[in-house]
């Protein structure tokens, strides 16, 4: 440690010998949305060398990796390795909550056959679809982001004419398929959100100034935006109860 702390500062004392005082009046110019601009491009770029979904990976390798961390953690991690053997690691991008639902969700699909469940789970899009409408949205500005999710969902089931099998779903994580069921998952959110204002009101009051319409607007329907406690209880309601949640941050 001693030896690269003696780096850096070596570093910093030649930067300040050949940085000319002009790039100094430069940098104060920068305003904090430059700065906050340029840290995101430096997000983006680095979240780009992450696959969208990743490859399974036993558990055993996410406790590895906080072998010396907090123990309340690797607490974390233990108890949860009793109810799952794997994970699959998503692109921080804002969309990760979502694109891990829609993975997760027809991978169940593809593995279980469950068809009662596909059919339960297009009613539900079908109300979905009825509360946009009656909240004042026009059918082209979700309809083809309702019709891919509904042909995805058609073709991990065995027997159809596109039935997929599981490595064509595995590249169906690519960012053409995926990012559209992103945007079927944003509609959905939004209107179960609008439709049930009353109820969601106290909790995005709880994390932004903003009205339940202001919300949706801008940190449910635009893609990039993270989502929160709001957003998962939303779409757990509307199209499946038995979504599990954990957090293992310390």
């Amino acid at each position: 440690m001693q030896n690269q702390e003696g780096a850096v500062a070596d570093g910093e004392k030649e930067s300040a010998v050949s940085i000319p005082i002009s790039e100094f009046d430069d940098w104060a110019n920068f305003a904090d949305d430059d700065i906050m601009q340029q840290q995101s491009a430096i997000h983006t770029e680095e979240a780009k060398k992450i696959p969208f979904v990743g490859d399974k990976e036993p558990l055993s390798m996410l406790a590895a990796e906080y072998e010396s961390g907090s123990p309340i953690l690797l607490e974390k991690i233990k108890v949860l390795g009793q109810q799952y053997a794997a994970i699959r690691r998503t692109r921080g991008d804002g969309n990760c909550f979502f694109r891990s639902f829609m993975f997760s969700y027809l991978e169940h699909i593809l593995e279980s056959q469950d068809r009662a469940e596909v059919d339960r789970i297009k009613g539900n899009v079908e109300e979905c679809r009825k509360t946009l409408e009656s909240l004042g949205y026009a059918d082209f500005t979700f309809e083809d982001f309702f019709a891919l999710f509904l042909e995805q969902l058609d073709s991990v089931l065995q027997g159809n004419e596109d039935s997929i099998s599981q490595d064509e779903l595995i590249m169906s994580r690519d960012q053409s398929i995926s990012d559209y069921v992103v945007m079927f998952f944003r509609f959905v959110t939004s209107g179960e959100i609008r439709k049930r204002s009353q109820f969601f009101e106290p909790f995005i009051l709880g994390l932004i100034s903003a009205t339940v319409e202001q919300f949706c607007k801008s940190s449910v329907e635009p893609m990039g935006e993270e989502s929160d406690l709001v957003h998962i209880m939303a779409l757990s309601d509307v199209l499946c109860h038995g979504l599990s949640f954990f957090s293992i941050k310390g």
